[in-house]
């Protein structure tokens, strides 16, 4: 087969739709394999993207940051009634600031208490009313497809059971929850075609018990929750030898899925695919819409659900089948987590507002807004991809659902090399659901994603074999 060869073929109730472009992308300097399509190139950002990014405050997300600290514990067990002190008061503070945005957002956004008994458990001495603060952002043309965003503003100290220390939490996490506020509020006011779900849950350091909650409850009601972020320790850019990394954000991201079936395992072991779970191509997405000037910071994806050791919530939301991954900071200072508030050996331990780079926390915040909107703005992820496998062929056939967004131009199929961390190759195939591509689907890796009319496209659907 001649791979320096670029065509494709389409059913031919849609070819017409399809402008078939000859020519092919030479192997390139950096190695890129030739063969049809055109080189991938990030998502640069638009004049309203980055007009919704210069509005993010600094200041604002400080001021949460210290805010949250204020209440002395936000234990899971701590008071839920006092004014000042605890979990209740910080709840309820959150809930105040939500509903304020809220009132920018035109009836958009709507905001909720989600509360529920919590069993005893290891960690859950006693039955414990356990509270997520929700605010809704609903979309404008495709409200049903729903996108989440967390911290959470539960805290702690060393003993996972004292409910009554001081436990500031400042990086872990209302460097997270100030995070989720402070994009509720630059979001409030701009309508998004998808819905937006801006969360700080609870009972996190007992045992993700609030973001499980709420995830079942999605998976309950049926919603199509295409994406989930949890933004936990968020603070710092410095490590424990003092190594600095101002420019730089984690991004975990799960490659066999929690969720993978006995029969989805069969057919992973049989074509491959361990790189191309929903929640890579998710983080894929990130560094393509949110790593660049608008940002000024690099999105370092690691190939793990999480660090040894470590757990955060969007993996209640990856046992129920959802994409989801975790940014966090680049290096991390133990002695500012899950500590009692110390000085040992001339060295302050606790987790402080001090030790916080509340510039940094901003730019985190930047990239989540990159990725929101982004996602919001653009069509969804498409749906029931297949590639075809009902016979031998030297070439590839691949189709999928069309989505419902009005501003839908079409798709555009991406390939790479088996080898290849990311896509390399971008084909646009018009408004079509059905394509041939002269490609063998034995040596490389193929996926499609949905572009609308101003060119914001999806994140990437990884085809799964059908033979009809």
């Amino acid at each position: 087969m001649d791979t320096s060869r670029r065509a494709f073929m389409v059913s031919a109730s849609a070819a017409a739709a399809v402008p078939l472009i000859a020519g092919a992308t030479p192997a390139s300097a950096s190695g890129t394999p030739p063969g049809p399509g055109r080189p991938s190139k990030p998502q640069r950002p638009s004049r309203a993207l980055r007009a919704l990014l210069d509005d993010i405050d600094r200041s604002r997300i400080e001021a949460a940051v210290r805010r949250l600290a204020d209440f002395g514990t936000r234990h899971t067990l701590s008071s839920q009634d006092d004014p000042v002190r605890g979990i209740g008061a910080a709840r309820d503070w959150i809930f105040d600031q939500f509903t304020g945005y809220a009132a920018a957002s035109g009836g958009r956004m709507t905001v909720e208490k989600q509360s529920y008994v919590q069993q005893p458990g290891p960690r859950i001495p006693v039955p414990t009313v356990i509270t997520n603060v929700v605010a809704t952002l609903r979309g404008t043309t495709a409200p049903e497809r729903v996108y989440v965003i967390s911290g959470h503003y539960d805290s702690r100290v060393t003993d996972v059971l004292n409910a009554t220390a001081d436990a500031p939490g400042a990086n872990d996490d209302a460097s997270g929850v100030a995070v989720v506020l402070e994009l509720a509020r630059v979001l409030a006011g701009r309508p998004t075609e998808a819905t937006i779900v801006f969360t700080a849950v609870a009972g996190e350091e007992q045992g993700l018990f609030g973001s499980a909650f709420q995830a079942q409850r999605y998976k309950a009601a049926g919603a199509d929750v295409q994406g989930m972020f949890s933004n936990d320790i968020v603070g710092s850019s410095t490590a424990d030898d003092g190594t600095r990394d101002p420019r730089t954000v984690r991004l975990f991201a799960e490659g066999v899925p929690t969720s993978e079936t006995p029969a989805q395992a069969t057919v992973r072991q049989s074509v491959g695919g361990e790189n191309d779970s929903p929640s890579r191509q998710l983080a894929r997405f990130v560094q393509d819409v949110a790593e660049n000037d608008a940002t000024g910071m690099d999105v370092r994806v690691i190939y793990r659900r999480d660090r040894y050791l470590r757990g955060s919530d969007h993996i209640s939301y990856l046992q129920q089948g959802y994409p989801a991954a975790r940014f966090t900071e680049p290096n991390e200072d133990f002695r500012h987590q899950h500590q009692d508030v110390r000085v040992e050996g001339g060295v302050q331990y606790g987790d402080l507002p001090e030790f916080c780079d509340f510039g940094f926390i901003a730019r985190v915040a930047k990239v989540n807004a990159a990725t929101l909107w982004s996602l919001a703005q653009a069509p969804g992820t498409p749906k029931n991809a297949n590639i075809l496998t009902a016979a031998l062929t030297n070439d590839t056939t691949l189709r999928w659902q069309r989505g419902t967004e009005p501003d839908l131009a079409g798709y555009e199929v991406v390939w790479r090399e088996t080898t290849a961390p990311e896509w390399t190759h971008v084909i646009p195939v018009g408004d079509v659901t059905t394509v041939t591509i002269d490609l063998s689907k034995d040596n490389v890796f193929f996926g499609v994603r949905a572009v609308d009319r101003d060119g914001l496209r999806s994140p990437v659907a990884f085809p799964t074999p059908a033979s009809s």
